[in-house]
Order: C-alpha cells, then structure tokens, then sequence
C-alpha cells in the first residue's frame, strides 16, 4: 500500500465555533471549502472540519493533535493575548521537546511542539 497524503477530519458538536478556533485563533490557512466543510492547511498536512458525519451519540476523541511550531512559548503568549485556555503551559519534556498543551472547543487535545535545533528529529541519520 502506497500512502499519498493524509488529513484528519474532525466533527464538532458546533461547526462554526470550530471555524473560529482553527481559523482565527490557531491561524490557519484555508486549503478548500465545499459545502459543509473548510479544509485548513497545517503544516504539512491538514485538517478538516466537516459539518457532516456525526452521529448523535457520545463519541469520544482518544489522541491528539501534534502541531509543530517554531516557538512554543511565543505560541503561548499569542494564545494567552486571545483569551485561550491554556491546558498545560510550554515546558520542555524529559525527551528533549518542548510542549504546549491546549484543547479545540469539543475538548479534542492539541499539543503544540517546539521542536530545538540539537534534537535528534532534527538530525539527517542517512
């Protein structure tokens, strides 16, 4: 099996305050909109926020999503200034990252991630 791309779709309990998030708050771009959705850019990847889909029961979301930023902890300041939650404030992690913990408004978690220059994801092992 060959992999071309990838996504994430999300369905929020409330569409529009989805929008919000991912587009005003977070900043992200937007790839595409079609009926019922908006695509947003997000890194290399993207994450979709789709009105459709979700069934009335109580569905639970058990990851998260990692986004890579440059600076986690000026990420925090600009989450802070808007009036964000933050879940957990940046701090470097026992594994070299550094970290900011914060949620979408269905709750999902969302780890922001700094990512410094020494780290071995940084370094080319060919």
């Amino acid at each position: 099996m060959e992999i071309l791309s990838s996504r994430t779709i999300l369905r929020p309990r409330d569409y529009d305050a989805a929008l919000d998030f991912y587009g005003s708050t977070l900043g992200l771009a937007v790839a595409r909109e079609y009926p019922g959705g908006t695509v947003f850019f997000a890194g290399q990847s993207s994450i979709e926020i789709a009105a459709h889909g979700r069934s009335d029961g109580d569905e639970v979301f058990h990851g998260a999503l990692w986004l890579q930023v440059r600076d986690v902890y000026e990420a925090e300041a600009e989450l802070t200034r808007k009036g964000l939650r933050i879940v957990r404030s940046a701090q470097q992690e026992p594994w070299g990252l550094h970290e900011l913990w914060i949620a979408d408004p269905d709750g999902i978690p969302i780890v922001l991630v700094q990512i410094p220059e020494d780290h071995p994801l940084r370094r080319d092992l060919r």
